[in-house]
């Protein structure tokens, strides 16, 4: 069977109005200059799609959405940190589809006060109608929405559970979907891409590339991430056993290990969430010369990944590589006081 045939047996809500675009980034490579080495930069607008400020959650969301349908679910219960994208989306898709949504958000970065806890996806999570439980530090949010789903279901509910960034084997599929997607606009515009570049949080979408591409009988460590939540051999076990897991479901068989998954750690700084002078740099180039956002928590750091390596020499001339923009804007306004500090200049 198909990867196409394959995905189309597992139950789907659309979010998405159709492929989103590629671009090439010719601002920026003019920019890089010499350092560039001929190299050609690519992205893929995930960031722009029309529900819920965009992003990559919504990938996810219509497999975990269709899930939901399938087991009768009415109401979406959805995991994350104070500032999540994915229970952002999870409120917004909830809303176009006439579910009730109730997001339970953790403390999992160092960082609090206005600008953090009252802005950014926090204020579009209320606007959205999600009910929003904001637990304290040290409060496991997963058994708490346990027992929340418990309530819920005493008070003759059905409630669906959404993990921590949707990122389970079924959440993943929109990544093993969007696998299918990069393959057909690179033979449209006739682009062998050398790299598909990502970052890596809790796995989901860099697992579910991994999965299709190995459906699709590619080569898997031609998907590159960068890590911005956990150790590289932490990342490293967890997207392996959830690509194996999409493939599963998939009916496909779960073969792959350590040596398929490409995932880098020089990114992460000092943890989930904590800004670093390169993600910061990165952000304000892409802005400045492309006019594009990236957000400061996973696109950043990646991006600026992508382009330490591409400085290094990496990549040979000649070679296209397609950074995917996930998208996550939002957090940018939780993060103003990183990009507004006295004395830093634009890129030129």
């Amino acid at each position: 069977m198909s990867l196409s045939d394959a995905l189309k047996l597992m139950p789907r809500r659309g979010l998405l109005d159709g492929p989103t675009a590629v671009q090439r980034l010719h601002r920026i490579e003019d920019a890089l200059g010499s350092s560039l080495n001929g190299v050609r930069i690519y992205v893929k607008r995930d960031d722009l799609m029309s529900l819920g400020g965009g992003g990559n959650k919504l990938r996810k969301l219509e497999f975990l959405l269709g899930d939901a349908a399938a087991a009768g679910a009415d109401t979406i219960l959805a995991t994350g940190g104070r500032q999540s994208n994915f229970t952002r989306l999870a409120a917004a898709a909830a809303a176009r589809l006439g579910l009730t949504c109730e997001v339970v958000l953790s403390p999992l970065v160092p960082r609090n006060g206005d600008e953090y806890d009252r802005n950014g996806n926090i204020l579009l999570d209320d606007l959205f109608g999600a009910r929003i439980h904001h637990l304290p530090a040290g409060v496991n949010s997963t058994g708490f929405a346990q027992e929340r789903f418990e309530e819920l279901r005493l008070a003759g509910r059905t409630a669906y559970m959404a993990t921590l960034g949707g990122s389970s084997p079924v959440g993943s599929l929109g990544y093993a979907a969007c696998a299918l997607e990069i393959q057909a606009q690179a033979k449209d515009l006739d682009i062998d891409f050398a790299a598909v570049v990502v970052p890596n949080g809790s796995s989901g979408t860099h697992a579910g590339l991994v999965a299709g591409y190995r459906a699709l009988g590619l080569d898997t460590t031609r998907v590159q991430a960068y890590s911005v939540l956990a150790p590289v051999a932490s990342a490293t076990s967890t997207t392996v056993e959830r690509a194996n897991a999409a493939l599963s479901l998939l009916g496909f068989e779960a073969s792959l290990n350590s040596n398929d998954v490409s995932i880098s750690g020089d990114q992460l700084g000092a943890g989930y969430g904590v800004s670093t002078p390169a993600m910061v740099d990165a952000v304000r180039l892409m802005a400045s010369r492309e006019g594009l956002l990236l957000d400061p928590v996973y696109g950043g750091k990646a991006f600026a990944g992508l382009l330490a390596e591409i400085s290094a020499g990496r990549y040979a001339a000649g070679e296209s590589v397609l950074f995917i923009m996930t998208g996550g804007i939002p957090g940018l306004y939780a993060y103003a006081s990183d990009f507004l500090g006295a004395g830093h200049e634009n890129p030129a």
